[in-house]
Formats: C-alpha cells, structure tokens, sequence
C-alpha cells in the first residue's frame, strides 16, 4: 500500500479529506498519496512563518549550521529511501537519483559553512570626505523574513535543497511549494529538516497544484518569491508581484561547441551524450544544441551516434537503466512533434525518434533549421542536434542566436578561444572542456534574457534572500 504524505504547517503533519494519488510516469503505479491543503491551511503557513522568523532571525550562526549538519546527516540516514522516491515519483534512473541525493547532502554542507560566513559583515570608510574623520560605517546582511520558494519537478530534492538550505544558514523562513508531479521527496525532507531541529514554522510545505498558490503568494508578508520553473509563469509571477524580490530559474537550450582541437575528443563525445540524454533531457541545462568544427565533424558524429545507441531505455529503478521517461504523456507528445517538425522541415535523423508510452528514445538530428522548435525553444526531452561550422566568430553567433542564456560549453586547446567565448556568449556560465551540464552547489547558477534574473548557489542565493542594512557611527567627542 502506497504510503500517505501529510502537508506540513507550523511544525504539524496534517492530513485532511482532500487527496492526491502521485503516479509513476514509468508505469502509472501509485507511488504515494498526498494530502492537499484548503487555501484557509495554505494561509496559515505564513501566519505560522511570521512568527517563527521573529525568533529564528536572530539565532546564532553555529545554530544554523548545526541545524544544517543535522539535515545532512538526516539524508545519509535515509539515502536510498530518497533515490527510491526520486525514480519512482520522478521516473529519474536509480543510479542518477543517488547523485541527486549526494548532490542534497552537499549542498546542506555548503549552507552550513555559509551560515558562520554570513554572520559577518563589511567596514565602509566614511572620512573620504573632510569632516568625517571620527565616522566609519558597518554594512551587514539582514534576513527578508517569509521565503516562498517554488520547485520544479525534474531535481525534486537537490533543487528543493537550494531553497531551503540558503533560507536556514540567512535565518529567514520559507513557505515550499513542491511541483505538483514530484512533491514526495520534499515532503521527506520536511521531515529531516524537522527532525534536524529548525523552529516550527520555519518551514512549511504545501503541495498546492500550482494555480492555487497565487492567493497565497499575494500575501505582503511574503517578501520574496524564489521561482524555478518555465519561463512563461516565473515571469508572468514578476509582473503580478512587482514589490516581492523574485529570483526566476527558467529554462535554456544549452548550447555545446567543439572545436577543431578538443583536449579529448573521447571525453567531448562522452560528456556531451550524457549532457543531452540524463534525466531524459529534462534539464534547464541540458546539451540540446551541438555544434562541431568542420574538421572534426564526421568523426565527432560517428562516435556520438553510437554512444547514444549504447545508453539503454527503460525501468528507472534497474541498475543498468540510463535513460527514463520524461514526465507525463503531454510533455511526450510535446517532444514528438517537435521532433517530427524538424523531419518534415529537412532535419536528418540519426538515431532515436521513436516512442513507447513515455520512454522516448534519445534522438539525435542534423541539418536542423534554426527557426525549428528543437532549436530555438527549450525541448526538455531526449533530443539533441548537432550542427557544422567553420568559423568561430560565426558559431558564437549561432549560440547567441536564442531568446535564452543559461549555461554554454565549449571544448578547446585554445585558451584564448575560451576567453573569447566566455566574453562573448550571452549567458550566465560558460563552462571550458565540459559540457553545458556542469554543476557544482557553491557556484553562481543563474541565466540571462529569458532564462531568469538572479542567481542561485548557496552563497549566491542568501544574497538573493537578505538586503543590506548600513549603519554610520560617529567617535567624536561632542563634550
């Protein structure tokens, strides 16, 4: 029998009459029941939020962190409960879920560290101008208070964790909206951060379905919204919510180039295939546009091909299991069409293209028009093109050639290319000798033009959560 989820609200476990069944999308089995709370209980998060973050605003630092540590040791506990949930809810492979558990833990570490490093502050000198010799200022961080933080499915732990993490070490409080299709693994969490110590309140989960959470956002006690998801609601949320400070995760269509000089052209096939095809694509950085250098193309392509014809398709929880399903059937019709737009359009298609259900094989394309939608809009799927070029000013031309700008990568010998690159491409991370995919939990993650606005990163992150506060003092003796 599939276990029963309660929302979580002021430090309570609560259950009610209105439920949700969390289905598989590997094979549309029950894998948990959720409890759905009325809009009067989602409210009566932020009351419980408000007052806790009259007392946890002023916790001391090695409180935080210890609550942090706890958090992380809480994880370890019950790793292989969370990468079970991860591929059953999430359809995301057993082998790749336990990354995404690894990858939790290791943010919680970096919270706990940053938790001390925010505790402290910066002296402004204040006698650069004649008459304030006995003046100097004192500029620190302070907490905003109430968190709303709105999670996607496709990293339903690791993603949830850079909320949730950044909001303790700052001492604000959050209120979580996990996505609707993968809320399992957060409310399992909200368990291991309760057990971890934090206040109650401090933080509150509620697994409304996303067109109910706009009542609940327009409270003016929530003073910040942190926004991962697609780029029509995050920035449709900015508009609504202009006096909130919002930082928006949106998506991207990440772009790789190889250049005819590759350090390793095993290691850029390798990479690049892997970047295209985990999580079944479903990635805001996921390698969805390649392009290789003329001199290397053909071999480039052999390679890929067949390191794509290697990966294997199927159930998320066998060991051997690369490549899942994406998220429901809508998203999987999405992608075949798309995928049959580029076809009908002249595209080539190497390998991949078919469908069982909503395993789609990775599919990979050549020749693809630019204005087509595997191109020029965010697929989030098992697709990838792969493109010629000779000229690199041209190629930096072509990576540009997007409404988004999240991460970029670029393999070559040529460190100057790499600086070129790196001043040159609209986004926010450009990544040298490794694929677009590349994420550690301490940098700053973020994109440009309609990839979002702000940045995420544990550091990064409480800076987004916190407002500078000056203070000016004056030594003089005024006896």
């Amino acid at each position: 029998m599939s276990k029963e989820y309660g929302f979580l609200v002021n430090g309570k476990w609560i259950k009610n009459a209105k439920k949700r069944e969390i289905r598989s999308p590997y094979n549309n089995e029950v894998v948990g029941v959720i409890n759905i709370p009325s809009l009067e209980e989602a409210k009566g998060a932020i009351d419980a939020a408000e007052k806790a973050f009259e007392k946890f605003r002023n916790s001391p630092s090695y409180e935080r962190s210890d609550i942090l540590m706890r958090v992380v040791a809480g994880i370890e506990k019950r790793k292989e409960e969370f990468a079970k949930t991860l591929a059953e809810e999430g359809g995301k492979p057993i082998k790749t879920a336990r990354v995404e558990v690894s990858r939790a833990m290791t943010t919680f570490k970096v919270a706990a560290e940053e938790a001390n490093k925010f505790a402290g502050g910066e002296l402004i000198p204040i006698d650069i101008v004649p008459g304030n010799e006995e003046r100097f200022g004192i500029v620190k961080r302070f907490p905003l208070g109430i968190v709303m933080g709105i999670s996607p499915f496709n990293f339903p732990l690791n993603l949830v964790a850079h909320k949730v993490a950044p909001a303790i070490a700052s001492g604000n409080v959050m209120i979580l909206k996990p996505a609707s299709q993968t809320p399992l693994s957060a409310l399992i969490l909200g368990e291991v951060v309760m057990e971890a110590g934090l206040i109650p309140g401090g933080l509150n989960i509620i697994p409304l379905p996303g067109a109910q959470i706009e009542p609940v956002m327009e409270d003016e006690r929530i003073r910040k919204v942190s926004f991962t998801g697609s780029d029509e609601i995050g920035w449709e949320l900015m508009k609504k919510f202009p006096k909130k400070k919002v930082t928006l995760e949106l998506g991207g269509n990440a772009a790789s180039i190889v250049d005819d000089d590759p350090p390793d052209l095993e290691f850029a096939v390798n990479r690049n295939c892997w970047g295209a095809f985990y999580q079944a694509g479903q990635s805001c950085i996921s390698v969805q546009r390649m392009y290789i250098h003329d001199k290397i193309f053909d071999k480039f392509m052999d390679m890929f091909v067949a390191r794509t014809k290697a990966l294997k398709l199927g159930d998320p929880m066998l060991e051997d299991t690369d490549v899942g399903p994406v998220i429901d059937t809508v998203s999987a019709d999405r992608i075949m069409n798309w995928v049959d737009e580029a076809v009908n359009r002249g595209a080539k298609l190497l390998t991949g293209g078919h469908r069982d259900g909503c395993l789609i094989e990775p599919t990979v394309l050549t020749n693809v028009p630019p204005t087509c939608n595997v191109s020029c809009d965010e697929v989030f799927g098992p697709v990838v093109h792969i493109e010629r070029y000779k000229e690199f000013d041209e190629v930096l031309k072509w990576v540009n050639n997007t409404r988004y700008g999240l991460q970029a990568g670029i393999f070559t010998k040529d460190i100057k290319k790499a600086f070129e690159a790196y001043k040159a491409l609209e986004v926010g991370g450009v990544i040298v000798n490794d694929y677009p995919s590349f994420r550690v939990e301490n940098m700053p993650y973020g994109g440009v033009k309609d990839s979002g606005v702000g940045r995420e990163g544990v550091r990064y992150a409480i800076e987004e959560m916190t407002e500078l506060k000056l203070m000016v003092v004056d030594l003089k003796d005024y006896k």
